[in-house]
């Protein structure tokens, strides 16, 4: 991740989540869910959330491998992690199961090969510098046999990837600028988007790597959204 986008997640941590129910219309709940419900893991396993950001992802698989299991998010950017332990905080008072939080680079994970049985990364593959030494440093941390789960945005075609295309170039910087105060932020969330492999173009990125026995991809939203996974390499 540049020191720029760093910057910019640092000044937007404290209204991050209120952006994005704003922006997604409530959609990114439903996209989390989707993704928790696809993936291999229930109670007992032990998974890895990168780029966790305030931790919703997480979360919510600390409900799905229950209090046997266990969740670890780890992000590079220190202000969204203090905003996720502040959740997790809150969580545990209501009984929840615990999620830990690490500050961590998904380029250069301090993990254990193999210790994990999923990697998850929701929405952050696009910010990293190389992302398909991302998904190999996700695979590693993995056991054989294990998941690398992806979500991220796409490019719809037709009619609504046209409407799709005018929100997310004018409206979204507008909105998300008047929720955050930063405007920049949602601009380069669009140019980031818009110009980032995806479908079969982020398929074959990930199997170039190596790293999975088969990769898997399905749309959400009409493409706006597409859910990725990968079976590790034995």
């Amino acid at each position: 991740m540049s020191q720029r986008v760093h910057d910019m997640f640092s000044r937007i941590a404290e209204r991050y989540d209120l952006a994005n129910s704003v922006l997604s219309m409530g959609m990114h709940r439903w996209w989390r869910r989707r993704a928790v419900s696809r993936a291999s893991v229930g109670g007992g396993d032990r998974v890895l959330d990168c780029a966790t950001g305030t931790g919703d992802l997480a979360f919510r698989f600390a409900d799905r491998v229950g209090p046997d299991g266990e969740v670890v998010g780890c992000d590079f950017n220190a202000p969204m992690l203090e905003r996720a332990r502040r959740k997790a905080e809150r969580r545990r008072s209501r009984g929840a199961a615990p999620v830990s939080f690490i500050q961590d680079d998904v380029l250069d994970l301090d993990v254990e090969d193999g210790s994990f049985d999923l990697a998850s990364i929701a929405f952050g593959i696009r910010n990293v510098d190389d992302p398909s030494l991302g998904l190999c440093e996700m695979a590693r941390v993995v056991r054989q046999g294990g998941e690398v789960l992806v979500l991220e945005f796409g490019q719809p075609d037709g009619l609504f990837g046209q409407l799709y295309e005018t929100y997310t170039s004018t409206l979204l910087p507008r909105i998300g600028g008047f929720v955050t105060g930063e405007p920049q932020a949602y601009e380069y969330l669009h140019e980031s988007s818009s110009s980032f492999p995806c479908g079969d173009a982020f398929v074959d990125m990930a199997r170039e790597t190596d790293a999975f026995e088969t990769v898997e991809a399905e749309p959400l939203m009409g493409g706006a959204v597409y859910l990725y996974w990968g079976r590790v390499a034995s």
